[in-house]
């Protein structure tokens, strides 16, 4: 009883450790959240303007832009998997790769190959285990993400979907899979086209005044040019979606983690009450063995005493 007593004691003795880093990292969770949040709230006036803006060139002007093509018969599709650096986040990045997955065979049920990009090495390391070939990965920087890997990562798919069909490395379409915050307890996993740009917010009317009653004149002027300003705007439009992307996974994936960590603290917590409570069990049934020991040899000795008298 000894050796199994010594043996719950160090079990409650690690378990009590492992609280105390599982509680500490959902404490430091829970701080940088606020600040994910906030990033995230920061972004969305210049990303709601932006838009607005494109929606104004894109609705009352007539410029065929490379970037808002659409190709006749697309071939090959190229998928932005936005994954976490680190673990210890619960099912955070394994939602988002089952939702490429589903994504990818989606479309290659339509006939397209598919090109893969990754951010964080969860993602990164889930394909090289698979030995599936991934065009370009960036990692480092998943909980606290900037505008300039944002920038970097828009300027890899744009160069790749203004490529000519056939040529290498070249897609017809773009698309992100990231993790969408909802609240503190929802995160979900979301698939957006990225390109051809699709863009949002336009209804139809704005912006133009009516003038006698029957001419609509567009409230809009474009300087340089309707072209100029597309070629200007759509590169930061598609990295703003980006950047918000990134935004959103980054608290999605603290989220998570704060969830997870409190979800381990709470089980380090049962598990020390229950090696607390059969420690205790089996300290009670060694004292109560000893006791035994201890009459049976009282008796025994009084036996032999009372034998030889």
């Amino acid at each position: 009883m000894a050796l199994s007593l010594r043996e719950y004691r160090a079990r409650i003795k690690s378990t009590e450790s492992m609280k105390k880093i599982t509680r500490a990292m959902e404490l430091i969770a829970a701080s940088r959240i606020i600040k994910a949040q906030q990033r995230a709230q920061a972004a969305a006036p210049y990303a709601r303007e932006l838009t607005r803006a494109v929606s104004a060139v894109a609705t009352f002007s007539n410029v065929d832009h490379p970037l808002t093509k659409e190709e006749e018969n697309p071939k090959r599709a190229a998928i932005l998997l936005v994954t976490s650096d680190r673990g210890l986040a619960g099912a955070y990045s394994s939602s988002a790769i089952k939702e490429a997955e589903r994504l990818a065979e989606r479309l290659r049920e339509e006939g397209k190959e598919i090109d893969f990009y990754i951010c964080g090495r969860k993602g990164e390391a889930y394909f090289k285990f698979r030995s599936r070939p991934v065009i370009q990965t960036w990692t480092g920087f998943s909980d606290q993400p900037s505008y300039d890997v944002a920038a970097e990562v828009g300027h890899a798919l744009i160069e790749s979907f203004l490529k000519d069909q056939g040529e290498e490395g070249d897609v017809d379409e773009v698309h992100v899979v990231y993790t969408r915050f909802r609240s503190m307890l929802v995160q979900e996993p979301t698939a957006v086209r990225l390109l051809p740009l699709e863009v949002v917010e336009a209804e139809e009317g704005e912006g133009n005044e009516r003038a006698g009653g029957d001419d609509v004149l567009p409230l809009y002027e474009f300087e340089p040019s309707p072209e100029a300003v597309l070629d200007g705007l759509l590169p930061q439009y598609v990295q703003s979606r980006i950047f918000f992307a990134l935004l959103q996974a980054a608290a999605s994936e603290l989220a998570a983690r704060q969830k997870a960590m409190k979800s381990a603290t709470d089980n380090a917590d049962e598990l020390i009450k229950k090696y607390t409570r059969i420690a205790n069990q089996a300290r009670q049934a060694g004292i109560t063995q000893e006791i035994s020991e201890i009459v049976g040899g009282v008796n025994a000795l009084a036996d032999s005493q009372a034998g030889s008298e």
